[in-house]
C-alpha cells in the first residue's frame, strides 16, 4: 500500500511549544515571514496554473486581523502559518489574488501539503465558531494557546475546550470476486460507496466495522483488517478504512440509511457503473486498491 489520501500528510510542523508563548506568538503574528491562510466562510483561497493555495503575507492582511483571533498552525515550508477566519456574510475580500473555493474542489486540485495546510486552517476556523460559549456552564469562551484550544472566561468554571475530532470507520467488505457498495439517497444518480458509519462509545475500531456493516446491509463479515487513514473536515471526522471479508451474502437494508446496497464485480465497476466514490476520498482508494489487488494476485503467481 502506498500514497497517502487527499488532506493527509505531516507537512505542518505543529510546533506544540510555540503555542503556550505568547511573546513569541504576537511577534510571529506581526512577522513578515509568516504567511496567513484566510477562510472565508467555509471556503479557502486559492489561484494560479498550477492550482496553488494562496499564502497571504502580513502586510496583505493588515485591515483583517484581530491578533487575539489568529490561530497558530505551526512551520510550513520554514515559515510560521497562521489562519484566521472571516464572516461569509460578508463580500469576498483578496479578490486581486485568488478566489475562495470550496474545500472539497481544492483538495483535488492543490498539491499535497497545501491540501493537508487549508484543510487544517478550515478545521479550527469552523471548530472556533461553534465553541463561542462554554459547553459546562454557558459562559463565553476565548482563544488559548495560539487558537489550538478555548477556555470559559467564568473564572469558576474555567474549564478548557480542545478541538474535537469525530471517528468514523469506512470499510471495503468484498467476498471472491465482488465487493458491497451502497448509496444514500442524497447521492448524484448511480453512485455507490463503501459502508461507513461513526464509532460509537464504548466501541473499539473493530466492533464498529461489524456493526455498521451488519446494521446497513445485514451482512456479517471477519478478517477485519486497517487500511489507512484520512482527516475529513467537513466539520471534523476522521476516517479510519478497513477492508473485511464477508461471511453472509443476503442484504437487508436494516437501519434504512442506505437506499440501496449490491455486490459488484471488479469488471462491472471497471466498466464505468455504478458511479464510484470521488477521488479525493479514502472510499475512492479502497475502492482502487481492490480492483489492483487481483492484478497484483496474477503478477504474483507468475
Amino acid at each position: 500500500m502506498s500514497g497517502q489520501n487527499v488532506f493527509g500528510g505531516a507537512f505542518v510542523d505543529r510546533w506544540g511549544h510555540r503555542r503556550e508563548d505568547p511573546e513569541w506568538l504576537s511577534k510571529a503574528i506581526n512577522s513578515n515571514n509568516s504567511c496567513f491562510i484566510a477562510v472565508w466562510g467555509d471556503k479557502c483561497l486559492a489561484s494560479g496554473e498550477p492550482f496553488h493555495a494562496i499564502l497571504l503575507d502580513r502586510h496583505d492582511v493588515s485591515k483583517q486581523l484581530l491578533e487575539q483571533e489568529v490561530i497558530f498552525l505551526g512551520k510550513f515550508r520554514d515559515r510560521p502559518a497562521f489562519a484566521f477566519g472571516i464572516d461569509g456574510a460578508t463580500e469576498a475580500p483578496f479578490q486581486d489574488v485568488g478566489k475562495f473555493h470550496d474545500l472539497r474542489y481544492l483538495g483535488n486540485v492543490l498539491p499535497a501539503d497545501e491540501a493537508n495546510l487549508v484543510a487544517h486552517a478550515r478545521a479550527l476556523v469552523l471548530w472556533h465558531r461553534m465553541q463561542q460559549y462554554c459547553g459546562h456552564c454557558g459562559s463565553p469562551s476565548r482563544a488559548e494557546s495560539g487558537g489550538n484550544s478555548r477556555i470559559c472566561v467564568d473564572p469558576e468554571c474555567h474549564a478548557v475546550l480542545f478541538p474535537r475530532v469525530d471517528p468514523a470507520i469506512i470499510v471495503l467488505v468484498s467476498t471472491r470476486d465482488r465487493c458491497l457498495l451502497g448509496r444514500q439517497p442524497s447521492w448524484p444518480d448511480g453512485r455507490y460507496s463503501t459502508i461507513a458509519g461513526f464509532v460509537e462509545p464504548g466501541e473499539s475500531l473493530e466492533d464498529a466495522v461489524l456493526r455498521e456493516v451488519a446494521e446497513e446491509a445485514n451482512i456479517l463479515v471477519e478478517n477485519v483488517q486497517y487500511h489507512s487513514s484520512q482527516p475529513w473536515p467537513f466539520p471534523s471526522s476522521l476516517m479510519l478504512g478497513f477492508t473485511a471479508t464477508a461471511l453472509s451474502e443476503d442484504i437487508l437494508l436494516n437501519d434504512g440509511e442506505l437506499e440501496d446496497a449490491q455486490w459488484f464485480s471488479r469488471k462491472q465497476l471497471r466498466s464505468g457503473f455504478p458511479k464510484l466514490p470521488y477521488r479525493l476520498s479514502i472510499a475512492r482508494r479502497l475502492v482502487d486498491d481492490w480492483l489492483l489487488s487481483d492484478i497484483d494476485e496474477i503478477r504474483q503467481a507468475r
